[in-house]
């Protein structure tokens, strides 16, 4: 069996920057990059961000770039291995933990979870049936696919509103639609939004189902939007949070 001192399962910036640490402290350290129940790369969901302009160190740059610093960095000590292998189960045993992923098993004296998070589901009827048939949850990754067409963004955090930003770039029209009274994005990400002519917030309003044939053609509204309940759409871009992905540590027997 493969032993190390530190077992890292997620390759996020969270699992990266306790490699560091780790090795720092002369420990032999093993980052398992993928979960159960995400295929991000090593990075994690930075990798899904088109811009990041608030990390320290860093005036401007993509979620990309950020990540393959981060991993280089950690890469850098001799003694972190990093591996894109899915972990799919954890085990106690004597004197620490096994570690079985979909190639090998591991052992590590101590484990860290470092297992983030996944994107949170619209559930409303239509959201499943046509996710990636009009209905996405990453901006950066399917955004072009929407050249010219009219889309909306749900959700009213500053995620929402810089996947708005985004999405102007490539869409004719981007509807930001949110349940509460006014969005929450940072100040600057505000005055972005207000002053893109392409957007449009539609506030105190819920999707409450998506509708279509082979792609997704409308949205209905749980109250009036210039007359009418229900939206000609395009596509749907969801960013209403994320859910965290803990099923792992939950089921160490």
């Amino acid at each position: 069996m493969n032993k190390y001192d530190f077992i890292i399962i997620g390759g996020g910036g969270t699992g990266l920057a306790a490699a560091m640490y780790s090795a720092r402290l002369g420990m032999k350290t093993l980052v398992l990059g993928f979960t159960h129940g995400t295929e991000l790369p090593i990075g994690g969901v930075i990798t899904t961000t088109n811009v990041v302009e608030n990390y320290p160190g860093f005036i401007r740059l993509t979620g990309q770039e950020l990540a393959k610093k981060l991993e280089e960095h950690a890469k850098s000590y001799d003694l972190v291995e990093i591996k894109n292998e899915k972990t799919l189960e954890v085990k106690k045993t004597k004197g620490g933990f096994s570690v079985k992923t979909n190639k090998r098993e591991y052992f590590g004296k101590t484990i860290l979870f470092a297992t983030g998070t996944k994107w949170r589901k619209l559930d409303v009827p239509g959201s499943d049936e046509f996710e990636n048939k009009g209905v996405s949850y990453c901006a950066l990754c399917d955004g072009p696919l929407f050249k010219n067409k009219i889309i909306a963004v749900v959700g009213g955090s500053d995620s929402a509103a810089k996947d708005s930003l985004l999405l102007a770039e490539h869409a004719k029209k981007v509807y930001i639609i949110y349940r509460g009274d006014e969005i929450h994005p940072e100040p600057i990400n505000m005055e972005r939004i207000k002053k893109n002519k392409k957007i449009e917030i539609v506030n105190n309003t819920n999707v409450t189902e998506i509708k279509g044939g082979e792609f997704m053609e409308s949205v209905i509204l749980d109250k009036l939007h210039k007359g009418k309940k229900e939206l000609e759409l395009e596509g749907i871009f969801v960013a209403i949070g994320h859910v965290a992905l803990s099923d792992l540590a939950k089921k160490i027997v």
